[in-house]
């Protein structure tokens, strides 16, 4: 029995070019590019004859319809993948994924040079107070350099919650400024954090030896609420916290409450539990928060090389190999089995 053409659907949102073309060049697989949906009903057309789904990995930026569910999966009996746009994958339920034989893969790793970039962007914007100062200077006179006198970095110590391909960058980074490096990653050996650039230490003791407190860790059911006012308080007088993980992970009133008090001396945010957060967000109204929108990511080089190692996972993984970065391993037995029956295509067994 002959193969099938393999159809790959994505919705009208922001991706490099690089994407279609890659998936265009394939003689046996068929990329359709449809209208964001405004219902489910067409959502669920649009996707229904897909074996592979490319979704945006911004929740906030797409609507309800687009995002993966039990419900949706139901309607498309052939899906076969999930496949997120970015290192998060926040609008696909992997639950519901494994359990109907789907695999879902993300692109992580293919940001983390301008995440880590980023994160050291905003440690400088706080301690050396840039924003503060470019503020302050467009709209008033009458102050003196000393009222925002700015602190150094080196010798400085950071904690990393998470040193996987962003949090190892981050550590590289901040050893080139002088910066001792603790981690908390209970993913990995104390001999593999070691090699990772940093000292392995437990939450609590990252929280009170830090003068810098960053967040480099996926956004699941074990680190959703882990930095809340309890974690703010264990922090050293003083600290600063740095976010470019996933909002959600820390307590946004506990921040606030933290800097409000004077415990934190202030933050760098690039990820908000809406996005983006409302104007009358009481932490934009602090002058010692720098406050970026989901951008550390967002690259020309990184959008390029998501764009790419996306399409190319999802042709290897239609081609019936098994893809390198695969959320949920458990469903591969179910998958090949499933992949085999619809697209008639042999799975590659190592």
């Amino acid at each position: 029995m002959s193969a099938v053409t393999a159809r790959v659907v994505r919705f009208n949102s922001f991706i490099n070019p690089v994407f279609d073309e890659r998936l265009r060049a394939e003689d046996d697989i068929e990329l359709q590019v449809h209208p964001m949906p405004v219902s489910q009903a067409l959502a669920n057309a649009a996707l229904r004859g897909a074996h592979a789904y490319h979704v945006s990995a911004a929740k906030d930026e797409q609507p309800p319809f687009a995002f993966v569910t039990s419900a949706l999966i139901a309607a498309c009996p052939d899906l076969l993948c999930a496949s997120s746009a970015g290192a998060g994958y926040d609008p696909i339920d992997v639950a519901a994924c494994t359990r109907a034989g789907v695999a879902v893969v993300n692109q992580t790793g293919g940001n983390a040079v301008s995440v880590a970039e980023h994160t050291l962007g905003l440690i400088l914007s706080v301690s050396h107070r840039i924003a503060e100062s470019d503020r302050l200077l467009r709209r008033d006179r009458g102050f003196s350099r000393e009222d925002l006198t700015g602190r150094e970095i080196a010798g400085k110590t950071i904690g990393l919650v998470g040193i996987g391909n962003i949090g190892r960058r981050v550590a590289a980074l901040a050893q080139a400024f002088g910066m001792p490096v603790l981690a908390f990653d209970p993913l990995l050996s104390s001999d593999e954090i070691r090699l990772r650039g940093a000292e392995p230490v437990g939450f609590d003791e990252m929280l009170e030896r830090s003068d810098f407190v960053s967040l480099h860790c996926p956004r699941d059911e074990s680190t959703r609420g882990l930095v809340d006012a309890a974690a703010f308080a264990r922090m050293k007088p003083g600290a600063v916290f740095i976010s470019t993980a996933r909002g959600g992970i820390h307590d946004e009133a506990g921040l606030l409450q933290a800097i409000q008090s004077g415990h934190i001396a202030g933050a760098g945010l690039d990820v908000w539990d809406r996005e983006p957060p409302p104007l009358d967000h009481p932490l934009l109204a602090c002058d010692t928060v720098v406050a970026t929108y989901h951008t550390a990511g967002v690259t020309h080089e990184a959008r390029r090389n998501m764009a790419t190692i996306s399409a190319d996972q999802i042709v290897r993984l239609l081609h019936g190999e098994r893809p390198p970065r695969l959320v949920n391993p458990e469903v591969w037995p179910a998958y090949a089995r499933r992949f085999e029956a619809i697209l008639k295509r042999p799975v590659q067994h190592p």
